[in-house]
């Protein structure tokens, strides 16, 4: 089944101007949008962008992408297959030439998610361990002459972990396990009943830090948002009665506990027990979570917890923050900026191709 409907592939090309209230410089000055989108004809793409609409690459890959990752100093990006994918690639930013399909071990496949180390020499990604009844993995790979080669792995001491993010020091992980047992090649849960989410913190050496586990046991903690203080935020995907009171939000402040975001009852009942991407916007100190099932970006005062802002977006996916505030792309429409520098938030439609666009984007 095709999850959106495909509304074009083609890019918008317009000289610099002020949209929105914010000014699109020549391009080359603009940040590249990276994200996963696929065709009408079920074909999948890696695709960069500018935010003028000028299309930089549409690589044809095999398998569908979920996140991607940027090298922090060279012209390379993953683009990270969606669970139960066998398959990530490495692509040249500058271009979208394909550098390297990079398939998982035996008896291992990717949950859609990774990252860079900070010296740019060390990609992580989770992964499942089908031969050990749904084990997490960090698979560890090593940057050489722009291939990236396994070098190991590490235990995420829990059981189906998805999105990976680095704290501000740059050597600690986060982890957001889902608790969610799959078998290989399939999406099926096989465990939900006995499902283990958490989030845990682990040394880049694999070292177990912390392990914490919100009140709610199909709380499947999914996504997440680091700031530049520690502050944590993670999103989570509810498999339990849809008629549950589930807390969709929670917050890991430095030095206090995993605990449920204050999240209003309104705001919960909207996003019909699904969160899917969050980012953090550390100059304005808001966050903003799409909910794609409500068709709503939410966005909030980080410090106060107080709703700033809601939009109706549908099928809104992916989101990142720019220095105005962020960019949210669309499964069905188009994507846009959201200018959060005023006392009103305006947000404004890019000239971004629209629809189909995957569960995350990066701004690079």
């Amino acid at each position: 089944m095709k999850r959106r409907a495909f509304l074009g592939l083609g890019s918008a090309l317009v000289a610099a101007s002020a949209v929105g209230g914010w000014t699109l410089t020549h391009q080359t000055e603009q940040p590249l949008l990276l994200s996963a989108r696929n065709d009408a004809d079920g074909r999948h793409y890696a695709v960069g962008y500018r935010l003028d609409g000028s299309q930089v690459f549409a690589t044809p890959v095999a398998e569908r992408c979920h996140d991607v990752y940027a090298h922090p100093h060279l012209p390379l990006a993953v683009f990270v297959g969606r669970r139960p994918s066998r398959e990530s690639y490495l692509i040249d930013s500058r271009d979208g030439a394909l550098l390297q399909v990079l398939a998982s071990p035996p008896d291992r496949h990717f949950y859609g998610h990774g990252v860079f180390h900070a010296s740019g020499d060390w990609f992580y990604t989770t992964e499942n361990d089908t031969a050990e009844a749904g084990r997490g993995v960090l698979g560890v790979y090593r940057v050489e002459n722009r291939q990236l080669v396994r070098s190991g792995e590490h235990s995420t001491y829990g059981i189906g972990p998805h999105q990976l993010l680095w704290m501000p020091d740059g050597e600690t992980l986060v982890v957001a396990n889902g608790g969610i047992r799959t078998e290989a090649d399939s999406r099926q849960m096989m465990n939900l009943h006995a499902m283990e989410p958490s989030l845990v913190m682990l040394r880049r050496d694999g070292t177990l830090i912390s392990k914490e586990q919100l009140p709610e046991q199909m709380n499947s903690v999914r996504h997440l948002a680091v700031a530049a203080d520690g502050t944590v935020v993670s999103g989570q995907q509810y498999e339990g009665d849809p008629m549950d009171r589930v807390p969709l939000l929670a917050i890991k402040r430095p030095g206090q506990a995993f605990q449920a975001f204050p999240l209003g009852e309104a705001q919960r009942q909207t996003m019909n027990q699904y969160t899917a991407s969050l980012a953090i916007n550390d100059t304005l100190r808001l966050l903003a979570v799409t909910a794609p099932r409500g068709n709503k970006v939410f966005i909030w005062d980080l410090d106060t917890a107080a709703l700033r802002e809601e939009i109706h977006l549908p099928d809104c996916a992916g989101v990142a923050a720019v220095k105005e505030g962020f960019v949210v792309s669309s499964g069905q429409g188009r994507c846009r900026l959201v200018d959060c520098t005023g006392k009103v938030f305006v947000s404004t439609p890019l000239l971004l191709p629209a629809g189909l666009w995957d569960n995350h984007l990066r701004l690079v």
